[in-house]
């Protein structure tokens, strides 16, 4: 069983950066790709980015497109998310998910295809 440990939240101001790392705890190959998703208080968790491992094709959710950037790093277990231009409204805990052979039929925008969450990381973006 794949187990994905996000770091790097934290607090920072609008139009601050931060780098946030997805890392397996066994090889990814198994899966088909990374997402990342996020939950804000009181709302549901929604689709930020993802990337798929066959072609290296990425996606993102509109508010975050020229913003945030979906990457692979050297060693295949980890994926980063660079979140540069913060605004308020980025605010969440920010979770990593591989993505499992439902992701044929749902697509990465979708969290059922989806499967070994991490545990999540805060980031706050103050004013």
């Amino acid at each position: 069983q794949v187990k994905l440990i996000e770091s790097g939240g934290g607090l920072v101001q609008a139009g601050g950066s931060l780098r946030l790392s997805c890392v397996a705890s066994e090889g990814t190959s198994s899966s088909y790709g990374i997402g990342w998703f996020r939950q804000a208080p009181g709302k549901d968790r929604e689709f930020v980015a993802a990337l798929r491992w066959s072609g290296g094709t990425t996606y993102y959710e509109d508010s975050v497109k020229d913003r945030f950037t979906i990457s692979r790093g050297n060693d295949e277990n980890a994926v980063y998310l660079q979140m540069d231009s913060l605004k308020v409204e980025d605010t969440a805990v920010y979770y990593c998910s591989a993505a499992g052979p439902n992701i044929k039929r749902t697509g990465f925008r979708d969290q059922s295809g989806y499967g070994y969450w991490g545990q999540g990381t805060q980031v706050t973006v103050s004013s």
